[in-house]
């Protein structure tokens, strides 16, 4: 079986993050950037996968060129081979742009559902956007079923049934191959890279293609032809001082008072 992964490269979520001055997006260079973490599981369920039923995994990524650091964490895990879209045109793209650009990679790059794959795994949602749409618009413009929220994945020859946990309680679907299944943050813990792992990564093949390499038009992608766009933005307050009381045998009260002011009580 041969298993596609959708990765992203984002800013650390531990580094403070901030939006560009001159467009509003999300200033990547102003802040380390590491592979996601639910993308990380999305690569391990893969690697599952093929350890119970043999085949391949690719890592597919759009991004710029900085972003072969994430495709080397998931070929360090034990992905096989990786596939980058960078190009500066793709800059400020929204989800749509983005999720019909990664379509046009994966039939370009990799081949048609059923032909070139038999399943295209991703993360429910990348820590920086938090759409989490993406995975469901590829499997649209796939034309392929699109199983979301996976929390355990199974594959009994030509059917893939995922099992998705929700307050409500817990649903199970299925779908015959080809599909696109996207991964909670409960599915599995991602295995670290080994020492081998990470010298073997260094030697496996990563295509790097362009826009008109993917067989996509500029026009179809970008800040300026994006569908959403923010307007204006502005640094979050710093934090203020917290309300000090002094007891003067009266401080019950006066906390008592302040949280029903914040409506707490």
């Amino acid at each position: 079986m041969n298993i596609v992964v959708l990765v992203k490269q984002v800013p650390d979520t531990y580094s403070e993050r901030k939006l560009s001055d001159s467009d509003h997006t999300l200033d990547r260079d102003a802040t380390d950037a590491v592979l996601d973490e639910i993308n990380e599981r999305a690569v391990e369920a893969a690697l599952q996968l093929k350890e119970a039923g043999g085949g391949e995994v690719t890592v597919v990524t759009i991004g710029p060129d900085r972003a072969t650091d994430a495709i080397r964490k998931a070929l360090s895990m034990g992905a096989d081979k990786a596939v980058h879209l960078s190009d500066e045109a793709i800059h400020g793209s929204c989800a749509v742009q983005t999720a019909k650009a990664l379509a046009s990679l994966i039939n370009t790059a990799i081949g048609a559902p059923g032909d070139g794959f038999d399943l295209v795994l991703a993360g429910n949602e990348a820590s920086d956007g938090r759409a989490g749409a993406v995975p469901a618009m590829v499997a649209d413009v796939l034309g392929l079923p699109a199983l979301t929220h996976a929390r355990e994945i199974t594959v009994d020859g030509s059917t893939v049934t995922v099992k998705r946990e929700t307050d409500d309680g817990v649903t199970h679907l299925t779908a015959e191959l080809p599909a696109v299944v996207s991964v909670g943050e409960k599915i599995n813990e991602p295995r670290y890279p080994s020492f081998k792992g990470i010298m073997a990564a260094k030697k496996k093949p990563v295509t790097t293609l362009s826009l008109g390499d993917a067989g996509i038009d500029a026009s179809e992608v970008g800040i300026a032809n994006a569908l959403t766009s923010v307007t204006a933005s502005q640094p979050k307050p710093p934090k203020s001082a917290g309300e000090k009381i002094e007891d003067e045998g009266d401080a019950g009260a006066k906390i008592a008072a302040f949280l029903v002011s914040q409506k707490l009580i």
